[in-house]
């Protein structure tokens, strides 16, 4: 065995432990589908203070919010909390391992992870409270923010927020603190804050005020009535587009067979290397010097140069990641060019990139087929995870973007640089490589795999396999790299808007 056949197995074997543990790792993390659940959740009360000129308006508005909004807001709410109760409790569980092996490292890390779900859970319990307490069910509200208070101080601000919220709303409100509208307005966001400061102008009888917030209110009402229209029009057509798509490809293939779009018309792929060399440009280039090169170096680095990326603010986030992708796009394609330069000139049809031709249809039929494809899968993947699972980190930075700056960024970053490398390692390179082993449709499967594994999140497995598959057929039937980079970028790229208009 060669030293250099050796340190391709080392490097193979810690990148399969590395994303192994990542992805088994992710189980204790919330999905961020939950996440964007509130944040859809949030916006629909804001745009049920909507008040209709005329009941043919008010028709399409309770179609769009439902027939009861605030009551479905709090099973929402009650169902995000108890998806973060079982992961509160893996987590306790950890810790007590920990706490027996003795591994300092990993209770500090625990620790911290339980401390941000308990604040999480006293903020959701707040907001359910808010809800109750709009229903008349004081009770309820009461009880809500009295487990806030009980769990002081590890839960603070929301202590001191519970006990404001607490005496607004009993029959005689007395002994508020002075600085009570601004702490509602500083703690609670959305609706709960509109509504809490509602109650306060009431108790306290400044109708001035009170007249101000319900004529904002109403303003921002109709603002979220035309988000939420935008973020369910592009799923609603594309899906419609989408659905026709696959039937009348259904259709063709069952009428024409061989000669319909779903056959495979062209050659395999002509492969000059063997597995060992798609092992190295793959494992290396991708997974060895993203998963563990940049990602054990790169914070050491910013670290001697006395930056902390965890207190950067918004866009300096943005740009951290965009730096990061930049050199991990740089470094992965050097190691491809370089492990596959011994074959050069290379057959026809690699990495092919032709400015002319029907690419723009399939990157976005492909796109549209995507649409109810991935949402099925989605919605199949939530039954087997219950709220777990992990998620893409970027997803919940881009839903507090409300900076043009950072939204370009992410922009830059997700649907410009992320699509060019990725289909350029998975489509472009392992596709056509793993050809020399697999049947066409094997190859597609199995880098789909690869493609959903590489976000390590298990919650996202199921629905980024599906739209890794669509990806990988687009490249095959198009022979052309910009027909699945066109795909790629535009669902990332509606992914942001939806996320731009969700965390307004």
């Amino acid at each position: 065995m060669t030293l250099k056949r050796l340190a391709l197995i080392l490097m193979t074997l810690l990148v399969v432990a590395r994303v192994g543990l990542a992805l088994v790792g992710s189980l204790n993390e919330p999905q961020v589908q939950g996440q964007l659940e509130l944040y859809q959740t949030n916006l629909i009360l804001k745009a049920a203070e909507y008040q209709a000129d005329s009941p043919e308006l008010q028709q399409p508005v309770e179609q769009l919010l439902g027939t009861a909004p605030y009551d479905n807001a709090a099973k929402q709410y009650a169902s995000i909390y108890e998806s973060t109760t079982k992961t509160l409790q893996q987590l306790e569980s950890q810790a007590q391992q920990a706490a027996l092996l003795v591994n300092d490292g990993q209770m500090m890390a625990v620790n911290g992870a339980i401390d941000e779900i308990h604040t999480f859970q006293a903020q959701i319990r707040i907001n359910l409270g808010i809800l109750a307490a709009h229903s008349q069910d004081l009770k309820t509200a009461q009880s809500q923010w009295q487990e806030v208070r009980n769990r002081e101080p590890m839960v603070q601000p929301w202590g001191k927020t519970a006990t404001v919220l607490s005496q607004l709303w009993q029959e005689s409100p007395a002994n508020l603190p002075p600085d009570t509208s601004a702490i509602l307005q500083t703690e609670l966001k959305g609706w709960f804050a509109s509504e809490a400061l509602a109650q306060f102008y009431t108790v306290t009888d400044q109708p001035t005020a009170l007249t101000q917030l319900q004529t904002e209110r109403q303003a921002l009402a109709e603002t979220a009535l035309i988000r939420l229209g935008a973020i369910a029009l592009l799923p609603t057509v594309g899906g419609f587009v989408g659905i026709s798509l696959i039937l009348f490809l259904l259709g063709q293939w069952a009428l024409r067979r061989q000669e319909s779009l779903l056959a495979s018309p062209f050659a395999p792929f002509t492969v000059p290397w063997d597995g060992e060399t798609t092992l190295q440009g793959i494992v290396v280039g991708f997974f060895f010097f993203s998963q563990i090169v940049l990602a054990t170096t790169l914070p050491l680095l910013v670290s001697l140069a006395g930056l902390n990326p965890s207190g950067f603010d918004l866009r300096g986030k943005a740009l951290y990641i965009l730096f990061s992708y930049g050199i991990m796009t740089a470094g992965g394609l050097t190691i491809l060019y370089y492990t596959i330069r011994p074959y050069f000139p290379l057959p026809e049809g690699w990495f092919k990139v032709k400015l002319w031709g029907r690419w723009p249809l399939w990157g976005v039929g492909g796109y549209a087929v995507a649409i109810p494809l991935v949402f099925l899968a989605s919605l199949i993947n939530q039954q087997f995870w219950s709220g777990q699972g992990g998620g893409n980190p970027i997803i919940l930075l881009a839903l507090q973007s409300q900076d043009l700056l950072a939204l370009v960024i992410f922009f830059v970053t997700a649907s410009l640089a992320a699509p060019i490398f990725e289909e350029i390692m998975f489509r472009g390179f392992l596709l056509p490589s793993l050809t020399r082993y697999l049947p066409s449709w094997g190859a597609i499967a199995l880098t789909s795999v690869l493609f959903a594994a590489a976000h390590l999140s298990l919650a996202e497995m199921l629905p980024l396999t599906v739209l890794g598959g669509i990806l990988g057929f687009v490249y095959w039937r198009s022979r052309n790299l910009l027909a699945s980079i066109l795909l790629h970028s535009l669902w990332n790229s509606g992914t942001l808007i939806s996320l731009f208009l969700l965390g307004r």
